[in-house]
Protein backbone atom coordinates (compact mmCIF):
# COMPACT_ATOMS: atom_id res chain seq x y z
CA UNK A 1 0.00 0.00 0.00
CA UNK A 2 1.32 3.33 -0.82
CA UNK A 3 1.82 5.76 1.49
CA UNK A 4 0.31 9.25 0.83
CA UNK A 5 2.54 12.33 0.18
CA UNK A 6 1.09 15.38 2.09
CA UNK A 7 1.46 17.60 -1.36
CA UNK A 8 -0.41 15.04 -3.34
CA UNK A 9 -3.85 16.20 -4.43
CA UNK A 10 -6.57 13.80 -4.51
CA UNK A 11 -7.76 13.31 -8.09
CA UNK A 12 -11.32 14.91 -7.84
CA UNK A 13 -10.13 17.40 -5.28
CA UNK A 14 -11.12 21.62 -6.33
CA UNK A 15 -9.27 24.31 -5.14
CA UNK A 16 -10.38 26.84 -2.66
CA UNK A 17 -12.22 29.32 -4.66
CA UNK A 18 -9.99 32.14 -2.87
CA UNK A 19 -6.81 30.42 -3.54
CA UNK A 20 -7.98 29.70 -7.12
CA UNK A 21 -8.23 33.35 -7.59
CA UNK A 22 -4.68 34.87 -5.45
CA UNK A 23 -3.17 31.87 -8.13
CA UNK A 24 -4.53 33.26 -11.13
CA UNK A 25 -3.90 36.43 -10.24
CA UNK A 26 -0.46 35.92 -9.40
CA UNK A 27 0.05 34.22 -12.84
CA UNK A 28 -1.39 36.96 -15.20
CA UNK A 29 0.66 38.90 -16.64
CA UNK A 30 -1.25 41.85 -17.22
CA UNK A 31 -1.25 42.49 -13.63
CA UNK A 32 2.11 42.49 -14.00
CA UNK A 33 3.09 46.06 -11.48
CA UNK A 34 5.84 47.09 -14.11
CA UNK A 35 3.62 46.44 -17.24
CA UNK A 36 0.99 48.52 -15.50
CA UNK A 37 3.23 51.43 -15.48
CA UNK A 38 5.10 50.72 -18.75
CA UNK A 39 1.44 51.28 -19.70
CA UNK A 40 0.85 54.33 -17.97
CA UNK A 41 3.99 55.85 -19.21
CA UNK A 42 3.12 54.70 -22.26
CA UNK A 43 -0.21 56.79 -22.54
CA UNK A 44 1.71 59.60 -21.27
CA UNK A 45 3.80 59.61 -24.34
CA UNK A 46 1.16 59.57 -26.34
CA UNK A 47 -0.18 62.42 -24.40
CA UNK A 48 3.35 64.17 -24.79
CA UNK A 49 3.66 63.80 -28.09
CA UNK A 50 -0.21 64.33 -29.24
CA UNK A 51 0.72 68.23 -27.28
CA UNK A 52 4.20 68.51 -29.52
CA UNK A 53 2.12 68.33 -33.04
CA UNK A 54 -0.24 70.35 -31.74
CA UNK A 55 2.32 73.22 -30.64
CA UNK A 56 4.40 72.79 -33.63
CA UNK A 57 1.02 73.14 -35.82
CA UNK A 58 0.34 76.13 -33.68
CA UNK A 59 3.35 77.93 -34.09
CA UNK A 60 3.02 77.25 -37.86
CA UNK A 61 0.18 78.26 -38.28
CA UNK A 62 1.26 81.67 -36.38
CA UNK A 63 4.19 82.45 -38.50
CA UNK A 64 1.74 81.85 -41.51
CA UNK A 65 -0.13 84.51 -39.88
CA UNK A 66 2.46 86.72 -39.66
CA UNK A 67 3.67 86.51 -42.96
CA UNK A 68 0.59 87.56 -44.38
CA UNK A 69 0.18 90.12 -42.47
CA UNK A 70 3.75 91.46 -43.74
CA UNK A 71 2.98 90.68 -47.42
CA UNK A 72 -0.09 93.15 -46.79
CA UNK A 73 1.31 95.43 -45.11
CA UNK A 74 4.33 95.73 -47.40
CA UNK A 75 1.91 95.62 -50.32
CA UNK A 76 -0.22 98.72 -49.02
CA UNK A 77 2.88 100.33 -48.65
CA UNK A 78 4.40 100.03 -51.97
CA UNK A 79 0.66 101.29 -53.25
CA UNK A 80 0.43 104.34 -50.93
CA UNK A 81 3.77 105.41 -52.17
CA UNK A 82 2.85 105.04 -55.65
CA UNK A 83 0.21 108.17 -57.02
CA UNK A 84 -1.45 108.47 -60.08
CA UNK A 85 0.34 109.89 -62.89
CA UNK A 86 -2.23 111.69 -63.90
CA UNK A 87 -3.34 113.12 -60.73
CA UNK A 88 -0.01 114.56 -59.82
CA UNK A 89 0.57 116.72 -63.08
CA UNK A 90 -2.52 118.37 -63.14
CA UNK A 91 -1.96 119.58 -60.65
CA UNK A 92 -0.15 124.04 -59.75
CA UNK A 93 3.38 124.74 -59.65
CA UNK A 94 3.29 124.89 -55.40
CA UNK A 95 1.85 121.53 -55.51
CA UNK A 96 4.83 120.17 -57.81
CA UNK A 97 7.41 121.80 -56.05
CA UNK A 98 5.99 119.75 -52.50
CA UNK A 99 5.50 116.63 -54.79
CA UNK A 100 9.14 116.91 -56.07
CA UNK A 101 10.79 117.57 -53.09
CA UNK A 102 9.03 114.84 -51.52
CA UNK A 103 11.04 112.21 -54.65
CA UNK A 104 13.93 114.25 -53.92
CA UNK A 105 14.14 113.39 -50.01
CA UNK A 106 13.78 109.85 -50.97
CA UNK A 107 17.11 110.26 -53.46
CA UNK A 108 18.78 112.41 -50.57
CA UNK A 109 17.31 111.00 -47.32
CA UNK A 110 20.92 111.42 -45.27
CA UNK A 111 20.32 115.18 -45.87
CA UNK A 112 18.43 117.77 -43.67
CA UNK A 113 15.82 119.33 -43.73
CA UNK A 114 17.77 122.61 -44.25
CA UNK A 115 20.44 120.82 -46.78
CA UNK A 116 17.07 120.09 -49.02
CA UNK A 117 15.41 123.31 -48.96
CA UNK A 118 18.97 123.94 -50.27
CA UNK A 119 18.58 122.42 -53.56
CA UNK A 120 14.88 122.39 -53.82
CA UNK A 121 13.38 123.15 -57.31
CA UNK A 122 11.99 126.78 -56.98
CA UNK A 123 8.16 126.87 -57.77
CA UNK A 124 8.60 129.36 -60.19
CA UNK A 125 10.57 127.29 -62.49
CA UNK A 126 8.10 124.56 -62.51
CA UNK A 127 5.56 125.09 -65.47
CA UNK A 128 2.28 125.49 -65.11
CA UNK A 129 0.10 122.94 -67.14
CA UNK A 130 -3.13 123.27 -65.28
CA UNK A 131 -4.69 124.53 -68.23
CA UNK A 132 -4.51 121.10 -70.18
CA UNK A 133 -7.46 119.02 -69.31
CA UNK A 134 -6.67 116.20 -71.39
CA UNK A 135 -5.10 113.10 -70.67
CA UNK A 136 -0.55 113.46 -71.35
CA UNK A 137 -0.19 110.67 -73.61
CA UNK A 138 2.58 110.59 -76.65
CA UNK A 139 -0.42 111.19 -79.15
CA UNK A 140 -1.56 114.25 -77.10
CA UNK A 141 2.00 115.33 -77.00
CA UNK A 142 2.16 117.80 -80.19
CA UNK A 143 -0.77 119.85 -78.83
CA UNK A 144 0.49 119.65 -75.21
CA UNK A 145 3.35 122.12 -75.96
CA UNK A 146 1.33 123.97 -78.33
CA UNK A 147 -1.19 124.81 -75.88
CA UNK A 148 0.95 124.51 -72.99
CA UNK A 149 4.51 125.87 -73.75
CA UNK A 150 4.17 127.87 -77.18
CA UNK A 151 7.64 129.53 -75.67
CA UNK A 152 8.87 126.17 -76.50
CA UNK A 153 7.15 125.40 -79.31
CA UNK A 154 8.21 128.41 -81.17
CA UNK A 155 12.02 127.60 -79.96
CA UNK A 156 11.47 124.06 -81.28
CA UNK A 157 10.41 125.54 -84.79
CA UNK A 158 13.79 127.59 -85.16
CA UNK A 159 17.35 126.62 -86.18
CA UNK A 160 19.65 125.64 -83.39
CA UNK A 161 22.84 127.59 -83.82
CA UNK A 162 25.09 125.43 -81.60
CA UNK A 163 25.86 121.70 -82.06
CA UNK A 164 24.79 119.60 -78.98
CA UNK A 165 22.60 122.30 -77.40
CA UNK A 166 18.99 121.51 -77.50
CA UNK A 167 16.11 123.64 -76.08
CA UNK A 168 14.32 120.71 -74.68
CA UNK A 169 15.56 117.77 -72.87
CA UNK A 170 12.78 115.16 -72.35
CA UNK A 171 13.64 112.62 -69.71
CA UNK A 172 12.09 108.90 -69.96
CA UNK A 173 12.38 105.77 -68.08
CA UNK A 174 12.87 103.22 -70.74
CA UNK A 175 14.90 103.04 -73.89
CA UNK A 176 11.81 101.71 -75.95
CA UNK A 177 9.88 105.28 -74.57
CA UNK A 178 12.59 106.90 -76.01
CA UNK A 179 11.86 105.90 -79.27
CA UNK A 180 8.51 106.47 -79.06
CA UNK A 181 9.19 109.87 -77.87
CA UNK A 182 11.63 110.81 -80.50
CA UNK A 183 9.57 109.92 -83.03
CA UNK A 184 6.79 112.15 -81.46
CA UNK A 185 8.95 115.20 -81.37
CA UNK A 186 9.86 114.91 -85.02
CA UNK A 187 6.85 115.98 -85.93
CA UNK A 188 6.86 118.96 -88.00
CA UNK A 189 4.22 120.77 -86.62
CA UNK A 190 6.81 121.29 -83.98
CA UNK A 191 10.16 121.30 -85.48
CA UNK A 192 8.55 123.18 -89.08
CA UNK A 193 11.08 123.39 -91.70
CA UNK A 194 14.26 125.15 -90.12
CA UNK A 195 13.88 122.79 -86.38
CA UNK A 196 17.20 121.16 -85.55
CA UNK A 197 17.22 117.25 -84.81
CA UNK A 198 16.13 115.43 -82.18
CA UNK A 199 18.96 113.53 -80.55
CA UNK A 200 17.91 109.71 -79.15
CA UNK A 201 20.42 109.30 -75.96
CA UNK A 202 19.72 105.87 -74.17
CA UNK A 203 22.62 103.23 -73.24
CA UNK A 204 21.42 100.73 -75.24
CA UNK A 205 23.55 99.87 -78.46
CA UNK A 206 24.96 102.71 -77.62
CA UNK A 207 28.47 103.36 -76.12
CA UNK A 208 29.04 107.25 -74.66
CA UNK A 209 31.59 107.96 -76.65
CA UNK A 210 29.24 107.24 -79.94
CA UNK A 211 26.44 110.20 -78.01
CA UNK A 212 29.43 112.51 -77.66
CA UNK A 213 31.01 112.80 -81.38
CA UNK A 214 27.10 112.78 -82.77
CA UNK A 215 26.71 115.68 -80.47
CA UNK A 216 29.24 118.04 -81.32
CA UNK A 217 28.75 117.44 -84.64
CA UNK A 218 24.91 117.64 -84.89
CA UNK A 219 22.46 121.09 -84.14
CA UNK A 220 19.57 119.75 -82.36
CA UNK A 221 16.50 121.09 -80.93
CA UNK A 222 15.56 118.32 -78.78
CA UNK A 223 17.52 115.75 -76.50
CA UNK A 224 15.09 112.15 -75.34
CA UNK A 225 16.52 110.07 -73.39
CA UNK A 226 17.36 107.88 -70.23
CA UNK A 227 18.50 109.85 -66.89
CA UNK A 228 21.53 107.57 -66.70
CA UNK A 229 22.37 108.35 -69.95
CA UNK A 230 21.16 111.98 -69.85
CA UNK A 231 23.19 112.92 -66.96
CA UNK A 232 26.36 110.85 -67.66
CA UNK A 233 26.69 113.90 -70.71
CA UNK A 234 26.12 116.62 -68.90
CA UNK A 235 27.86 115.67 -66.11
CA UNK A 236 31.00 113.62 -67.40
CA UNK A 237 31.62 115.66 -71.41
CA UNK A 238 30.94 118.93 -72.75
CA UNK A 239 29.22 116.96 -75.36
CA UNK A 240 25.38 117.86 -74.13
CA UNK A 241 25.54 121.56 -73.65
CA UNK A 242 22.88 123.47 -71.50
CA UNK A 243 23.43 126.86 -73.21
CA UNK A 244 20.18 126.85 -75.44
CA UNK A 245 18.12 124.98 -72.46
CA UNK A 246 15.09 126.19 -71.22
CA UNK A 247 12.95 123.56 -70.52
CA UNK A 248 13.26 119.78 -69.22
CA UNK A 249 10.68 117.44 -69.69
CA UNK A 250 9.80 114.74 -66.94
CA UNK A 251 7.85 112.60 -68.51
CA UNK A 252 5.80 110.89 -64.68
CA UNK A 253 3.51 109.75 -66.71
CA UNK A 254 4.16 106.52 -68.48
CA UNK A 255 4.46 103.46 -66.02
CA UNK A 256 6.31 100.02 -66.69
CA UNK A 257 4.89 96.67 -66.22
CA UNK A 258 4.83 97.23 -62.59
CA UNK A 259 2.48 100.24 -62.78
CA UNK A 260 5.72 102.28 -61.54
CA UNK A 261 6.39 106.05 -63.05
CA UNK A 262 10.01 107.76 -63.34
CA UNK A 263 10.31 108.88 -60.46
CA UNK A 264 8.54 105.54 -58.55
CA UNK A 265 11.62 103.21 -59.74
CA UNK A 266 14.63 104.23 -57.49
CA UNK A 267 17.28 104.18 -59.88
CA UNK A 268 15.71 106.03 -62.49
CA UNK A 269 14.57 108.84 -59.61
CA UNK A 270 18.05 109.01 -58.04
CA UNK A 271 19.62 110.05 -61.60
CA UNK A 272 16.89 112.28 -62.61
CA UNK A 273 18.08 114.16 -58.67
CA UNK A 274 21.72 113.28 -59.01
CA UNK A 275 22.52 114.00 -62.22
CA UNK A 276 20.25 115.27 -64.52
CA UNK A 277 18.63 118.05 -62.45
CA UNK A 278 21.24 118.00 -59.63
CA UNK A 279 24.07 118.82 -62.20
CA UNK A 280 25.81 122.50 -61.21
CA UNK A 281 25.03 124.31 -64.13
CA UNK A 282 21.35 122.71 -64.58
CA UNK A 283 20.99 123.06 -60.74
CA UNK A 284 22.35 126.89 -61.16
CA UNK A 285 19.90 127.61 -64.36
CA UNK A 286 16.67 126.58 -62.00
CA UNK A 287 17.23 128.47 -59.31
CA UNK A 288 17.59 131.78 -61.72
CA UNK A 289 14.96 131.00 -63.45
CA UNK A 290 16.42 130.06 -67.18
CA UNK A 291 14.73 126.63 -67.03
CA UNK A 292 11.92 125.65 -66.66
CA UNK A 293 10.70 121.96 -65.14
CA UNK A 294 7.28 120.45 -66.73
CA UNK A 295 5.88 117.01 -66.03
CA UNK A 296 3.93 115.39 -68.72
Amino acid sequence: MLKQRGDDLDDDFVPDDLVALSDAAASDPGDDVHDLLSADEGAEDDGRDDKTKFDREKKRKRREKEKQRKAKKRKLAESSDIVEPDSITAQSPVALQAYLASMQAKTFSTMSALELDDIQIPGSSIADTTKWTGPRTLEQLVDFITKVLPTLRTRLSQKSKSSGAPTLIFVTGAALRVADVTRVLKDKRLRGEKGGEVAKLFAKHFKLEEHVTYLKRTKVGAAVGTPGRIGKLLCETDALSFSALTHIMLDVTFQDAKKRSLLDIPETRDEVFKTVLGGSHVREALQQGKVKVVLF
